[in-house]
């Protein structure tokens, strides 16, 4: 019986998807063998020994400390793209709310209810005052394109936009997946020079930090407009606000309120809303479940953010075990375990190695079943972090 402990409230739709037969979920369960958590911060709290798996039902994951975990082999999974529609479509709707001055407009226009017979005159007479350029052959920047920037590129195009596209890493799916309308930007200053709008779809961390500053505000249009669902901290704020006001910048909206940003006139703060739909709490909630169950009952790891990912097909009517190791992405790790396992007389049936930065995982089908002995002989290698094994065709704790 596998044990998850939830640290959130965790969409039903999820959570039925873990067999009862298999499986206790709760979120006051001790010893558990993995976390489900959303937004709650794991920073500073104590993750029991016995956690082998953490589940993001989302993509960021800033809340888990993630370097304790990869030295602990706790393996940490996020949810790519559960929530990208939702995200996708806020970030059209926010494209839309910088141009037209659509809220500029409601806000003046509850701001004269009171007027009764007045109201039809004066909104002929003020309407101007919102006036906003259409997106249609306008120049959007799309920063990052991974599962939303896509999206969001794609729609760009159906719209009439000309849309340029920023980033060095983008993955072979991405790329099949983005529409061929969109230009290869070959630096971020060029994409910056030429947008009208810029809209960030980037992870946040020490190459990101601060990555829109007042030295990029200085190679923008002036009057140009930036859009950040992503994370705050992209974006130094004093270098915003002061782009803002000097009119370097027409509008900046964000998706990370702060006092300071609140009180920016020509900023668009919208409370975290990102991915704050029914359908992208269940979407991420039914892929975390899912990475769990894989990696609890078959070791497979996919969308970790601390291990490379690994996959294994399981062998049908095998009688021995699946070892799996996590150690340092250091020489002759699988070696040394192969060595200890062929001295026992364990054959190997197959085994799958693949490393990413400084950290290696490792499946490994043996026929016969491994005895403690031997596991701990493997345990004590300089370099390994974590050992377990999963029984030959077995659904439970192991």
């Amino acid at each position: 019986m596998f044990r998850i402990r939830t640290m959130n409230k965790i969409s039903p739709l999820g959570l039925e998807r873990f067999p009862r037969d298999r499986y206790e979920v709760a979120g006051e369960l001790p010893h558990p063998d993995a976390l489900l958590v959303r937004s709650a911060d794991l920073h500073g709290i104590e993750i029991p020994e016995t956690v082998q798996a953490i589940a993001r039902a989302g993509a960021g994951y800033n809340n888990i400390p993630i370097e304790a975990c990869s030295e602990r082999g706790i393996v940490v999974f996020n949810t790519p793209g559960g929530n990208a529609n939702a995200v996708k479509e806020l970030a059209i709707a926010a494209l839309l709310l910088s141009s037209r001055n659509i809220l500029g407009g409601v806000n003046w226009g509850a701001s004269i209810a009171s007027r009764a017979d007045e109201v039809p005159d004066l909104v002929e007479k003020e309407k101007s005052r919102f006036e906003g350029p259409e997106l249609r052959g306008k120049t959007l920047g799309v920063v990052g394109l991974g599962a939303i920037g896509v999206m969001v590129a794609n729609d760009a195009v159906a719209m009439g936009m000309e849309v340029a596209g920023y980033d060095p890493y983008i993955s072979v799916d991405a790329a099949w997946n983005l529409s061929r309308q969109v230009r290869r930007a070959d630096t971020l200053e060029g994409l910056l020079a030429h947008a009208d709008y810029v809209t960030l779809h980037l992870p946040l961390g020490d190459t990101t930090k601060g990555l829109m500053d007042a030295g990029k505000f200085r190679l923008m249009k002036k009057g140009a407009r930036i859009i950040n669902l992503a994370r705050g901290g992209l974006v130094n704020e004093a270098d915003v606000i002061q782009a803002l006001e000097t009119g370097k910048l027409a509008v900046y909206v964000t998706d990370f309120p702060t006092a300071e940003l609140l009180a920016c006139k020509k900023a668009i703060c919208i409370p975290h809303l990102g991915a704050s739909t029914p359908e992208a709490e269940d979407n991420c909630a039914i892929m975390a479940v899912r990475q769990l169950m894989d990696y609890l009952e078959s070791g497979t790891v996919v969308n970790s953010v601390n291990f490379p990912r690994c996959k294994l097909e399981q062998p049908s009517g095998a009688q021995g075990n699946r070892l799996i190791v996590a150690n340092r992405n250091i020489p002759n790790m699988v070696g040394q375990i192969t060595t200890i396992l062929a001295g026992e007389g364990i054959n190997i049936g197959d085994l799958i190695n693949h490393h990413q930065g400084e950290y290696a995982y490792n499946i490994i089908d043996t026929e016969q079943v491994i005895p403690q002995g031997v596991l701990e002989r493997i345990k004590a290698v300089e370099g390994i972090i974590r050992v377990r094994t999963i029984e030959a065709a077995s659904s439970g704790r192991s």
